[in-house]
């Protein structure tokens, strides 16, 4: 599904996300976790690249793997960092989270699970951490339809007289009447 936002820019000629990239400490230990536990493939690199790293793809999806031994001088916390799914991450479609689940708990490893729901839609969600501590999801996120904020009745506060539809919340709301503000600051 491709959303239309109404925009005084032109917009750029994006097609699809191509890769995430990501510095690990140990390239063959980051390849195997990607390999074993999200199925991605190790695939041919530039020859031309004079630092050690792999590349992986899958789901139309690239991971580029950057060996960065010295990533410890950078994070001084050596403990289990807590699976927290409000952290920084990157989540992954699926159709069975509960297959993901089973095979984390095959493999030993720490996970958290959420749901979210909206309108009587609802997301499974699971969250856990690669080697080097990046934390990934996997979701049935199609549950939830894509609602360009644009599409949402502005609703003034304290004006009862129009009911923003059930498909819009709080923030939504408050978001667009944020950008009519600044409309109006604009027109003045």
């Amino acid at each position: 599904m491709e959303i239309v936002e109404v925009s005084s820019y032109e917009a750029l000629p994006l097609l699809s996300l191509n890769h995430v990239s990501l510095l690990c400490r140990s390239v063959w230990d980051s390849v195997r976790f990607y390999e074993d536990v999200l199925g991605f493939v190790l695939i041919k690199r530039p020859s031309s690249f004079n630092f050690n790293g792999a590349w992986l793809y899958n789901y139309g999806i690239g991971i580029h793997l950057i060996e960065n031994p010295a990533l410890d001088e950078y994070d001084t916390v050596n403990e289990l960092r807590p699976i927290n799914p409000k952290d920084n991450h990157i989540s992954f479609q699926c159709t069975d989270v509960g297959l993901v689940i089973r095979r984390l708990q095959d493999m030993g490893m720490r996970y958290v699970t959420a749901v979210v729901e909206d309108d009587g839609a609802k997301v499974d969600q699971v969250f856990f951490h690669d080697p080097d501590g990046y934390m990934v999801e996997l979701c049935n996120c199609e549950n939830i339809p894509v609602i360009p904020i644009s599409s949402c009745a502005f609703k003034p506060r304290g004006e009862s007289f129009k009911k923003a539809p059930a498909k819009c919340g709080f923030m939504e709301n408050v978001m667009m009447e944020s950008l009519s503000m600044d409309m109006m600051n604009f027109s003045f």
